[in-house]
Order: structure tokens, then sequence, then C-alpha cells
């Protein structure tokens, strides 16, 4: 009797454990409550180059989940670029005013080490083979079929995997995307590129430092790398790397030693060569592609490189990558514990996809000045140094990820914006330092707004004097009420599953006592922060003024769990607060 495919079933099914996925997995792996299954065909992770660039906004991202510490220890920071010394980050919030270089062997190492710690393992080498919708299983509405790559006979090669969710993160080639029909969008340009990883000898000063070279004989950019490398992207002939029949690239025409020849002219009269062996090298194209849709039936996602692909110049990939996923996965976490309707879901691709074309559109612009020629005497319509220049720091906030803006929606509420005029919602929460009330420890607030699922209820209290105490005292009363949206979801005792509650008070260290603050803006004595410098003068105070909160009014500042700004409202304005969550979370029994 044939023995039967073995069959099982899961919340999620993540098929691609790159960087994308590694933060989905990773953001549900967190939460502990969740059945999730990672797959990758892949018999281990990347060993050496692919994408090598982590933006500031990602460093955040990184910090929020506590894995940001690793990233900046082990990676080389990038502070300067272009040879006239441009600061490398143009984006003045940025908390991280700086790049970190670190190839993506490592960055998936920092994933998978934590996911560990959760008690999650990525299954290789494992491949899709076929998915379907079901009608049948109404809980499980997807049926994906999986082989084992390394099965040692036919009875273990195959496997049924029934789940709720399925998150296609498998990459520009993605199985997931081509199996449900998903159409790319967009084109590939003309120009062809080279990458090589290595430990340069060089008398190029600017090796330590984020370069790009414009010159008659093509254009190069240099990124400082962690232990001693630099990666260099040099643009190629077509002459150098294209078969004259098909048209297509064809990687034996060209060597790492070829790239580096092409390098040699970028950069002549500097000399440049390997001091080691050549670690990694590749060519590619220029694509510049953005996914027709992001999900069927809400039920299956595709992520990452699977729905946009665009060039290399900007670091945007990898980055781009793990902030959809980052983006996601908040919300099915909520939607799979019954916190929130799954219309919740809708958001992600609205707000990630208008990124993506917003982006495509960015690197073409980008990536016709780095593959434009330089303006010289004999050619004045070729690209200038203050061109160049002028977009590096015109696009500074989208590159480095700081100006992400969501436009309104269920979960992007911009009415009562006049009441914190300087957070933009829609935009991350800015970071901050205040002191904590109970000790004078200054905190930096982007630390107290973890990616831990839940939504961050900042309540900025202003002025607490013996005058608004009762005023403040009655807030607190209304909002203890069955009906507040405080309480009329998920609960344990007193405490909300769904809020993290913090109070922010314009006071003086030296006599404020954070007892004044009533109990429900009190969860804990650290959720009680003073708008003050610590008690050296050099960090914190200002944040009224710089968020622009009038310090006479009580004000709160939704901030979701990817850290961004959803809603800011005045206290005589709870109802709309009310109706904000009420349009997506579900109320308790």
């Amino acid at each position: 009797m044939p023995s039967r495919t073995p069959e099982s079933s899961v919340d999620v099914l993540v098929i691609g454990a790159g960087p994308a996925g590694l933060m989905f997995s990773n953001a549900l792996a967190a939460a502990s409550d969740i059945k999730l299954r990672v797959i990758d065909q892949r018999p281990s992770k990347v060993a050496l180059g692919q994408a090598d660039g982590i933006q500031p906004r990602t460093i955040e991202v990184l910090q929020s989940y506590g894995l940001a510490e690793r990233l900046l220890r082990e990676g080389n920071q990038i502070h300067i670029s272009l040879t006239c010394r441009t600061p490398d980050v143009t984006a003045p919030s940025a908390r991280y005013p700086f790049e970190v270089a670190l190839h993506q062997g490592i960055v998936e190492s920092i994933f998978i080490d934590s996911m560990m710690l959760h008690g999650l393992r990525i299954d290789r080498p494992v491949k899709p083979c076929a998915i379907e919708f079901t009608h049948d299983r109404t809980s499980y509405p997807i049926k994906v079929t999986l082989e084992r790559l390394d099965a040692a006979t036919d009875a273990e090669k195959t496997e049924i995997i029934y789940a709720k969710y399925v998150i296609g993160a498998d990459g520009a080639h993605s199985w997931v995307r081509q199996s449900l029909g998903i159409a790319m969008e967009g084109e590939q340009t003309d120009s062809i590129w080279g990458v090589v990883d290595m430990i340069p000898d060089t008398n190029f000063p600017d090796i330590r430092n984020g370069s790009a070279i414009h010159s008659t004989n093509g254009s190069c950019m240099i990124v400082p790398r962690e232990d001693d490398k630099i990666r260099l992207y040099v643009q190629l002939a077509d002459q150098d790397v294209l078969d004259p029949r098909t048209g297509r690239i064809d990687k034996t025409r060209m060597s790492p030693e070829g790239i580096l020849e092409v390098a040699r002219k970028s950069l002549h009269p500097f000399y440049i060569r390997p001091l080691t062996d050549i670690e990694w090298w590749t060519i590619y194209t220029i694509g510049q592609r953005v996914a027709s849709t992001y999900s069927v039936e809400d039920r299956v996602f595709i992520a990452g490189d699977a729905c946009h692909t665009h060039s290399a110049k900007a670091g945007q990939g990898m980055n781009a990558s793990m902030n959809d996923t980052h983006n996601l996965a908040w919300k099915i976490a909520q939607v799979l514990r019954g916190w929130a309707h799954s219309s919740i879901l809708k958001t992600y691709e609205s707000e990630r996809r208008k990124y993506a074309q917003d982006l495509i559109d960015f690197d073409k612009e980008y990536s016709a000045l780095f593959s434009g020629k330089p303006r010289t005497s004999e050619n004045q319509d070729g690209i200038s140094h203050d061109q160049f220049l002028n977009a590096f720091q015109a696009f500074g906030g989208f590159t480095s990820g700081i100006g992400v803006h969501y436009e309104p929606s269920a979960i992007v509420n911009t009415k009562h914006q006049e009441c914190a005029r300087n957070l933009v919602i829609g935009d991350r929460m800015l970071p901050q330092m205040f002191v904590r009330a109970a000790d004078a420890c200054p905190v930096e607030i982007q630390d107290l707004l973890p990616a831990d699922i839940r939504w961050k209820v900042l309540v900025f209290l202003g002025t607490l004097d013996e005058s608004r105490l009762p005023g403040v005292e009655a807030l607190a009363k209304e909002l203890d009420e069955p009906t507040s949206f405080l309480r009329k979801y998920p609960i344990d005792g007193q405490i909300p599953l769904i809020f993290d509650i913090i109070s922010i008070v314009s006071g003086d260290k030296t006599v404020f006592n954070y007892l004044n603050v009533p109990d429900i803006f009190r969860p804990h004595w650290s959720k009680v922060l003073l708008d003050d410098t610590d008690v050296t003068g050099t960090k914190g105070g200002g944040a009224y003024d710089r968020f622009g909160i009038n310090t006479h009014d009580v004000t709160f500042v939704i901030v979701r769990p990817d850290g961004y700004v959803g809603m800011v409202a005045p206290f005589s304005a709870l109802e709309d607060l009310h109706e904000y969550f009420g349009s997506f979370l579900i109320t308790r029994p």
C-alpha cells in the first residue's frame, strides 16, 4: 500500500529566507503564539557578496527588534560620500546619520540567530512546487506542495502544507509570483555594471569613504566594507559582456580582473589592485520593475525583490525588502491574534507598492546620473558635478529611508495634524531624548517603541501643575470606562494587551513627582517621561517645541507597531480616536 503524503497546517508559510523573509519570520517568531514555517531552497545562507548597505532608517528598524547593536559592531560605518567629502546622509532627523556596509550573509545571520532564540529554524533545502486555494478548508485556505531537495527516498520527498497565509519572499525570479500570474511592470535599462569585493591596495585617498567617480572612461562607485574590504561598482561597455548573437549578458566574457581593469581607467591617475584574492564578483543590468499587485485574496503576499527590482546604486534593495515585511508582519500578527480585522492587510499594498513606484521613479533618475558621461569641454551635455551633488542631497531623505511617507488610510489619519505640527502623520516617529521622571535617566523615545506588535499611545500631558491636574484626572477617569478605546479591546487584568501607554510631561526633573500622573497614564514607573535635560544638561529637552505640541493641552500621539505615526489628536477629540481604532480593531466580547 503506497504511503500517504504527509500533511500539516501552519498559520504562516514563509517561502524564501533572504533579508525580506527573515525580517518577517523574526518578527512573528518573537510574537511566540503564531505557528510559523520558513523554507528556503538554498542549502545554507548567503556566504559572500550580494547586498551590503544598511540605510539609517533600516538601522532604526533593526534597533526596534533589538538587533542593531551587532550590526553596528560588525559593520563599517560610512559617514562621508563622494570625493568632495559630502555627508553620506543628508536627512537631518536621522538617529544614525550614516550607512552601515555589511554583506548580506552577516545580516541574515543576525536574523537567524535571533530566530533561534525564539525556537524557529529555517527548513532547508526545501522548495515549493505547487500552490492552490482550497475552499474546503476555510481556516487554512492555501495548499502548498513542498519538495525536500535532500530527501533520501521518494517517500520523504513530498509534503503538503495548509496555511492561513503565505509570504513569497523568494527573490527577483519569485516562484510564488510566477505561480500566481502576477506581472512585473517596468523596463530594463541598457546600463551594465560589474561588482567586485576585495581588500584593496591603492593610493586613492577616499578609499574608506563612499565615493562616486565620474570620468570619460565611465563611472565607478566605491563602498568601504567591513574587515578592510571595499566593493567596487564599475560601469561596463556592452561589447565587453554582451553575446552579439543573443544580445544577453554572457558572464564568461568578463572576469573580476576585467572589471578591475575598467575601474583603473576611471580612477587614473590613482592605482588600485587587490591585496588578496577577490572575494566575490558579479555583473548585472539595471531593471526597474514593480509587481502589478502585492497580494492575492489578501492571503498570499509577495515582498522584497519578488515585487520590485531596481539598481544597486543607492543601496535600496535589501533595505526596501526588509521594510516591506516590517510593514506586513505586525498586520498579519494582529489579524491572527484576533485583534484586527483582515481589512488592515490591504494597507500593506497601498503603502509599500506606492513606495516601490516612487523608488523606481527615483532610481531611473539616479541611475541615469551614474551611467551618464561627465561634462567636459568636449561634452557640454554631460553630467556636471553640481548636478550629481544636488541630486544626492535632494534625494537624501528618500535614500536614507528617513523620508518614507505613508498616505492617509484607515491606519493613517491626518485630521488633527495641527496638534503636533512637526510630527508628520504617516512618517516614522522622530528620535528624541527624554528623561524618566522616576530616576532622571535619559532615554531615547525610539527605544521605548519596540516592534512588539502593540500600538504605542504617547500621551503628552503638558505642564502638570495644580491648576491642570483636575482636568487630567477627569480625562483619566473617562478613559478608564469600559467604552474607552483603552478598555474595549483585549486586556490582561487592567493592562491593555494591544496598547503600550507612555506619558510625557513638560516639567523639571528636580521637583516633579511622577506619582502625580494618574494610574491609567502610568502603567509602570518607567513609562512617565519628562521633557527636560539629563543631569549633564546635554541630553534631552525641547521636545514640545520641536514637535509643535502645546504644553497647556493633552495631546495623544498614536505610533503604529512599525514605528510610524498613525494619528494625533487633542483630548477634546477622544471620539475621533475611538473611531480611528474602531475602524480596524476588534472589540473584546
